[in-house]
């Protein structure tokens, strides 16, 4: 399942040599309820998201990269967060380590079905409750806390 591996303020991480811009979305429901989709790779919850193609804005690769992990259709309504943090790497097979480099934009469903991709094994609503038995990275639960505490403005780290 595991053909990447997340570091987060691990010291045995190794350095990053890499740095590519990735989005994602935080959507919630009317009941307060976030969308979360499984990931294969690590079988973490997570949100919707993925790394920016030439040719596009941030806010595009989003909106595809939604549509594409989840079936819905959805329209970016504002900023939670840029991330940045060097202490949290990704390790790929290949070698690439990246360094931490997202933005999460909040967004909102305007269309499509609810369905799971080949990056996923599972897709839906969960309840802050539930998110809080279920294998989440410390970073995705970071971004969930900065959403509960309804910050003012974007946070910036």
């Amino acid at each position: 399942m595991a053909s990447r591996r997340d570091y987060y303020r691990d010291q045995d991480a190794p350095e990053a040599n890499s740095l590519v811009p990735r989005g994602s979305a935080l959507i919630v429901d009317d009941n307060g309820a976030v969308l979360m989709q499984r990931r294969s790779d690590s079988g973490n919850w997570s949100f919707p998201g993925g790394t920016m193609e030439i040719g596009e804005t941030l806010e595009q690769c989003v909106i595809r990269e939604t549509k594409e992990e989840t079936g819905l259709d959805i329209e970016i309504t504002g900023i939670l967060g840029i991330y940045t943090d060097p202490d949290h790497v990704i390790a790929y097979p290949d070698g690439e380590v990246r360094q931490e480099f997202n933005i999460t934009f909040y967004g909102r469903v305007t269309g499509g079905t609810i369905a799971v991709s080949s990056e996923s094994t599972d897709v839906e609503f969960l309840t802050p409750a539930q998110l809080e038995t279920l294998p989440v990275h410390e970073t995705v639960r970071l971004r969930l806390r900065h959403h509960t505490e309804q910050r003012p403005k974007p946070y910036l780290g």
